[in-house]
């Protein structure tokens, strides 16, 4: 029931504060994201960091709750930081905002059971993964060539930390 309460509350912020005018400039970096988000579902599918668990209906797994995320949720979250996005002053409480806030409903998500963490993941690796994830969404959408080349390295540290095949090199 969850879910369906925060893709209404996410479809009315849409309404209300996406610039639909302008949605193809913000495409590209939906489509980064969306590309990444899936890369990393592919490549920890047999070893998740965290889990999206519903407790309401069985049918409601984490691939289907990640995939609503992915595809509805995450776009409009996207649309909205890149339109208001100051690119000149007061970037970085901007940033710090949007990391704040993902960050407080994560732990709001988790506390309520829906949102487990695993293998050696937790809060505090999300918040870094947040201040990693709206700086380079930032970047991206002005320089994407400059953000994908940063984000390879940043990729390759997190699967050497946290991918349990890629640990045996250590």
């Amino acid at each position: 029931m969850y879910l369906i309460l925060v893709v209404v509350v996410y479809l009315i912020f849409a309404k209300l504060f996406v610039d639909w005018k302008h949605w193809k400039d913000y495409y590209p970096t939906v489509q980064y994201y969306i590309i990444c988000n899936l890369t990393y579902n592919v490549i920890f599918y047999n070893h998740t960091l965290w889990e999206y668990k519903a407790v309401t209906l069985d049918w409601l797994n984490h691939t289907f709750i990640d995939l609503v995320f992915t595809f509805f949720i995450i776009p409009v979250v996207i649309m909205i930081f890149l339109r208001y996005f100051p690119y000149r002053k007061r970037k970085w409480l901007y940033l710090t905002c949007w990391i704040a806030y993902f960050t407080l409903l994560e732990y709001l998500f988790h506390k309520k059971g829906l949102f487990l963490y695993e293998n050696g993941w937790n809060l505090g690796w999300s918040a870094v993964f947040n201040v990693i994830m709206f700086s380079i969404l930032g970047l991206h959408h002005k320089k994407p060539l400059l953000a994908i080349i940063i984000s390879l390295p940043i990729i390759a540290i997190l699967l050497f930390i946290f991918h349990p095949s890629l640990q045996d090199l250590k």
